[in-house]
């Protein structure tokens, strides 16, 4: 539903500022102006991913969560399209975006209503974004499978993991 209701809504601003801007100015001024904002635009997404993928690989380097520089990195390149879609709110939103502490906030805003119940990283990890506090070593996770068994199916032979006195 609010994407139904951007879809309607956005397009909408998006005429009516043309055309207040358009008679404020005129044509060629008006699209002079969205012209170089996505010229602009361009070179600012291009400097600011640099930026985040270095952050996202010193994450990976490091062994951190990523999910910082990969939201960041993910609302750089929303950033991107809103600057090159022709428009002064699809623009203006897409300029703030590329404000790391508005990046910051949202990425704030929105961490706080997503529940992330475990992050690993790697085939052996044991961080937790669950605990947080908790500080896990690797030593304290034993992986493996088992299966119960009841006394009455406990096997009289011995496993052969060990020698037993019938095999020599």
């Amino acid at each position: 539903m609010y994407l139904l209701l951007a879809f309607l809504l956005v397009p909408i601003v998006e005429i009516a500022l043309f055309i207040q801007v358009g008679g404020l100015i005129g044509l060629w001024p008006t699209l002079t102006i969205v012209v170089l904002t996505a010229v602009l635009g361009t070179w600012l997404v291009k400097s600011q991913g640099r930026i985040a993928l270095g952050q996202l690989q010193n994450s990976f380097q490091k062994l951190d969560d990523p999910t910082e520089p990969l939201a960041h990195g993910a609302m750089i390149l929303v950033a991107g399209a809103l600057l090159l879609t022709p428009g002064f709110f699809t623009d203006a939103v897409g300029f703030s975006l590329l404000m790391p502490p508005v990046r910051m906030a949202v990425y704030r805003f929105l961490r706080a209503r997503v529940s992330v119940a475990q992050f690993h990283m790697g085939p052996n990890s044991t961080t937790s974004r669950s605990h947080p506090n908790r500080q896990s070593h690797q030593s304290d996770i034993i992986d493996g499978e088992f299966e119960e068994v009841s006394p009455r199916q406990t096997p009289n032979k011995p496993s052969g993991w060990v020698d037993g006195p019938d095999q020599g």
